[in-house]
C-alpha cells in the first residue's frame, strides 16, 4: 500500500524573539512522521541593522525553505503600513507555490499580520498561536492579535484566560486548544546555555550581579522612543559603575526601534566597563541568561519585553517590567512594574536582587503558562484535524 503524503505545514516567523518561541513547535513538525515544515522567513531575520538572525535558524539545523521580504524603509508607522503590505505581496506568491495544508503564524507582529491575511485570503487553513492574550500598552498588539484570531482556523492559547477570550470573540471552542506556552517546552527540556558556556563565551563572573536588558517601542509612541529608554541606560550606567554586569540587547524592529538602537549605540561609544552591547543573544544564550539569572539569585531582567513576562516564571528570574508596553498582560508574581524614571528602576532592580521576601515569591509563585508540552500538542493537531469546508468557512458565536 502507498504511504499517504506528509501534510505541507507553512511556518512564518518575521523576528527573532518570535522564532525563539516558534522553535519547539517547528522542531515537533519536524519530528512528526505525518508532517513535513516549510519555513519561511522574513522581516528582521533579514536586516543587518538587527543581527541578521536567519543565521541563528540555519544553526539550529532548520532549513529555510523560503526568504519573504518586507520593505521597511523608514523608522515610523507609515513604513509599518507599506511593509504590511508588501509583506502580503511577497508571501502570497510563496504560499502559492507552496500549496500547504496548514500555515502557522505566531502571535501579534505587523509581520505576522501581512502573513495571515496573505493565507487565509488564499483558503489555506491558517493556524494562530497566542492569540486572546492582552497587552493594553500601546504597542497596537491588541488590535492586531485580535484581528489574526478573528482570520485564523485554528487557535493555538497560552493560558485559559487566552482561551476563554478567543471563544468570547466568537470562535467556535472545537476551533480553540490551550496548550500553554511554547517556550516553556525549552526551558523545561534544559535546552539552553550553560552557566559554564555563559561564562566562556561572555565573560560573566557568577559571583557578581548581572542585569540582562531589554528595551522595545511602544508604537502608539514611536515618537518617543528615545527619551523613553534614556532613563534606563542612564540606570544601566549607574549600576555598572557599581560593579554590576549589564548585557543590553537590541529592540524589535517596530517604528521607534531605529531611535532606540541610536541610544544604546551612544552606550557602546562610552566602553563604560561591565556593560556589553549584543544585537542578539539568540534563544540558547537568553534563556540561559533568564536561567542564570534565578538560580543565582543575583540577576534580573529588565525592560518592557513579553519574554520577561511570560519566559522568566518557570526559572524563577526576577523581572522589573518598565512602562506601559506590557500593562494588562497575564503575569507571574516574579514581577515589579515601574515607569521610565530611573531612580525608580534602580531602586526596583535592587529590591529584585536583595529583597529576601521578593526573591521568595519568584522561587515559590506559580507559572501560568503550561507545563512544557506546548509544541507536541500543536504538532498533533495540525496532523489530525480534518481539513474541510468546515474548517475554512468560519462561524460566528455568540
Amino acid at each position: 500500500m502507498k504511504p499517504l503524503a506528509k501534510r505541507k505545514i507553512a511556518v512564518f516567523t518575521g523576528n527573532r524573539a518570535e522564532y525563539g518561541l516558534q522553535y519547539p513547535i517547528l522542531k515537533a513538525i519536524a519530528a512528526h512522521p505525518s508532517l513535513d515544515y516549510y519555513l519561511l522567513v522574513s522581516g528582521a531575520h533579514l536586516q543587518e541593522d538587527f543581527g541578521y538572525t536567519k543565521k541563528e535558524i540555519e544553526n539550529d539545523g532548520f532549513e529555510v525553505f523560503a526568504e519573504v521580504k518586507l520593505d521597511m524603509e523608514e523608522d515610523t508607522l507609515y513604513s509599518t503600513a507599506q511593509a504590511i503590505g508588501s509583506g502580503i505581496l511577497s508571501l502570497s506568491r510563496v504560499l502559492n507555490d507552496i500549496k500547504p495544508d496548514f500555515h502557522v503564524v505566531y502571535a501579534d507582529r505587523f509581520e505576522g499580520f501581512s502573513a495571515i491575511i496573505a493565507s487565509t485570503q488564499m483558503g489555506i487553513p491558517t493556524a494562530h498561536v497566542e492569540g486572546g492574550d492582552i497587552t493594553e500598552g500601546g504597542a497596537l498588539d491588541d488590535s492586531v492579535r485580535h484581528a489574526m484570531t478573528k482570520l485564523a482556523h485554528l487557535h493555538f492559547t497560552t493560558n485559559e484566560h487566552a482561551a476563554e477570550r478567543v471563544r468570547g470573540l466568537g470562535e467556535e471552542p472545537w476551533r480553540v486548544f490551550n496548550v500553554g506556552f511554547p517556550a516553556v517546552d525549552l526551558i523545561v527540556d534544559g535546552i539552553y546555555a550553560s552557566p559554564d558556556e555563559l561564562e566562556e563565551r561572555y565573560g560573566i563572573d557568577r559571583t557578581k550581579p548581572l542585569v540582562v536588558f531589554t528595551q522595545h517601542s511602544v508604537t502608539t509612541e514611536f515618537e518617543h522612543a528615545a527619551e523613553q529608554v534614556k532613563p534606563a541606560l542612564d540606570a544601566m550606567r549607574v549600576l555598572a559603575n557599581d560593579g554590576f554586569q549589564v548585557i543590553v540587547t537590541y529592540p524589535n524592529n517596530d517604528a521607534g526601534g531605529k531611535r532606540i538602537i541610536a541610544e544604546i549605540e551612544k552606550l557602546r561609544a562610552e566602553k563604560i566597563p561591565n556593560i556589553q552591547i549584543h544585537e542578539s543573544l539568540g534563544r540558547y544564550n537568553y534563556h540561559g541568561f533568564l536561567h542564570l539569572c534565578g538560580a543565582s539569585g543575583l540577576g534580573v531582567c529588565v525592560g518592557n519585553s513579553s519574554s520577561g513576562i511570560k519566559e522568566t516564571p518557570v526559572v524563577n528570574c526576577p523581572v522589573v517590567n518598565v512602562g506601559a508596553r506590557q500593562q494588562g498582560r497575564l503575569r507571574g508574581e516574579n514581577v515589579i512594574d515601574v515607569d521610565y524614571s530611573k531612580d525608580n528602576i534602580l531602586a526596583a532592580i535592587h529590591k529584585a536582587i536583595y529583597d529576601s521576601d521578593f526573591k521568595d515569591c519568584c522561587r515559590n509563585g506559580e507559572n501560568p503558562y503550561g507545563a512544557g508540552n506546548a509544541g507536541k500538542q500543536i504538532a498533533d493537531v495540525l496532523a489530525t484535524t480534518e481539513i474541510n469546508l468546515q474548517l475554512v468557512q468560519k462561524k460566528m458565536t455568540y
